[in-house]
């Protein structure tokens, strides 16, 4: 069963989200949250699976909130996927680059956040959709963006930054299998080395890292 806490300010939206998660045979809501601090404070009482962060709440926002939620080691195992108004959003780039797994947006259809939830909840980050990667390209490939300096891949082997470039570009692990003539857990096996040494929770940091570094550029939109 997929424990889901509820963070959102406005009660008609997580009511609403409530009664669809609870439809669900294998996910279950454990609680909810009206502010930042309230989604603090349940997640460290009732260890869901999966934070549905709202970004904008009063007082201490969804984006403050993530950067505790990953900062807090006793809550490793929890991830956090950020609910949001606006596809392109800076505030949910900053989640995304503090720790969040994905996000998708409040007026998703019903089965795909029922599936945004079981990808978070297994482990995997949600980088499917066109427009996550739209987001990460806009922001992380911006030069006064950049946090990290292309030195800072030195530590990966030629075959990791090569598996890397490849994640950041979408595939999954059958994917990037497929193309590097690999079996699947040796991609698994790159994937999470990649992530070890450079420090990403999850393959939403990978990606927003492979940006910064310049190892992904942004394509230039036709004028």
């Amino acid at each position: 069963m997929i424990r889901v806490l509820l963070a959102d300010d406005q009660a008609l939206v997580r009511a609403g989200f409530r009664v669809l998660l609870d439809s669900a045979p294998d996910i279950e809501v454990v609680g909810e949250a009206a502010s930042g601090e309230q989604a603090l404070s349940l997640a460290k009482s009732s260890r869901p699976d999966v934070i549905l962060m709202d970004i904008r709440m009063p007082n201490l926002d969804g984006l403050e909130a993530t950067r505790r939620v990953v900062a807090d080691r006793e809550m490793a195992g929890v991830r956090v996927l950020i609910l949001t108004t606006f596809e392109v959003d800076e505030y949910v780039f900053e989640a995304l680059r503090s720790g969040a797994s994905g996000f998708v947006v409040k007026d998703i259809e019903p089965a795909e956040l029922l599936q945004a939830v079981r990808v978070v909840a297994r482990g995997d980050a949600l980088l499917s959709p066109t427009v996550t990667r739209r987001l990460i390209a806009e922001f992380a490939g911006r030069p006064e963006q950049r946090r990290v300096a292309a030195a800072d891949l030195d530590v990966l082997t030629e075959r990791e930054r090569e598996v890397m470039t490849l994640v950041a570009a979408g595939h999954t692990n059958d994917e990037i299998a497929a193309q590097l003539f690999i079996s699947p857990a040796t991609a698994k096996t790159h994937v999470s080395r990649a992530m070890s040494k450079l420090g990403a929770r999850d393959r939403a940091q990978l990606v927003v890292l492979a940006y910064e570094t310049g190892l992904i550029r942004p394509r230039v939109r036709p004028a």
